[in-house]
């Protein structure tokens, strides 16, 4: 299957670290044209020389997403960096929020402060490319949501929260922009095995239970239909089909990218 994204522009937040950085990498690869967003420009800067060395197009941009001015001025320098255009958004930058809480022990200002990232954040970039988009009578977005989000978790309130939130920003935008040829959707990760799964996740489950981290591990991949943990190309590959034309008569949706944990 062809997924026809070579020469598309893509606006990517979050585009350096864990699942971002995958997600960037196959964006790459197949050829599109990517302004990658974000806050930490020392991280992002170095991963788009490797981008543009390969022969593909990338730029840098500047951007705290919880200042919807910044998003807007995002927008602006990746359409006047790229023809005019801003094809497809892809919003993974986000936050965990508190670990291991109840909802009572969650302080105002840490709820505040992950929904703000969460929520926020992709509202903004989204209403600044969507005016684009609706001028050029086509688009893609595809915000990186959580199956916690779908579930929701225990000591994870804030987080489950402002993920469940999201949800409801992209059924909503996707209801209002679907006139224009715009196809807006949310990937939902389950556990990702990677650095903070096994120093963090596992780690704390080792130590809790007297058992090794990778008995751990694989308590956790026990938990889902296929046993096995979601790694970061399979949400990569998840946000390239919703940003493709393969998947043009799909929107509004939550696609869990989880092994089969959050439908058991």
């Amino acid at each position: 299957m062809e997924l026809n994204l070579k020469g598309r522009v893509v606006m990517i937040t979050g585009p350096a670290k864990g699942m971002g950085a995958a997600i960037t990498e196959a964006f790459a690869t197949e050829g599109a044209r990517l302004a990658l967003v974000g806050r930490d420009c020392s991280a992002i800067e170095p991963f788009a020389k490797a981008i543009t060395a390969a022969g593909r197009e990338a730029i840098v941009v500047p951007c705290d997403l919880t200042d919807p001015q910044q998003c807007a001025a995002a927008a602006a320098k990746t359409k006047s960096s790229y023809d005019g255009r801003i094809d497809i958004l892809v919003n993974v930058a986000g936050g965990s929020g508190p670990i291991g809480k109840t909802g009572v022990d969650t302080t105002p200002e840490e709820f505040d402060s992950i929904v703000t990232l969460n929520m926020n954040g992709s509202f903004y970039t989204m209403r600044s490319v969507l005016p684009t988009m609706i001028a050029q009578r086509y688009g893609k977005i595809v915000n990186v949501g959580g199956t916690f989000g779908m579930r929701g978790r225990a000591g994870r309130m804030a987080y489950s929260a402002s993920k469940w939130g999201l949800r409801g920003i992209t059924k909503s935008f996707a209801l209002e922009v679907g006139q224009y040829n715009i196809n807006v959707n949310c990937v939902a990760p389950g556990m990702v095995d990677g650095p903070r799964f096994r120093d963090k996740v596992c780690a704390d489950m080792a130590k809790r239970l007297g058992i090794s981290a990778e008995e751990a591990a694989e308590r956790h991949a026990a938990e889902y239909a296929l046993k096995r943990v979601t790694v970061d190309r399979d949400v990569a590959n998840a946000c390239l089909f919703l940003a493709s034309d393969a998947a043009r008569q799909i929107t509004g949706v939550d696609l869990p990218v989880d092994g089969g944990w959050a439908m058991v």
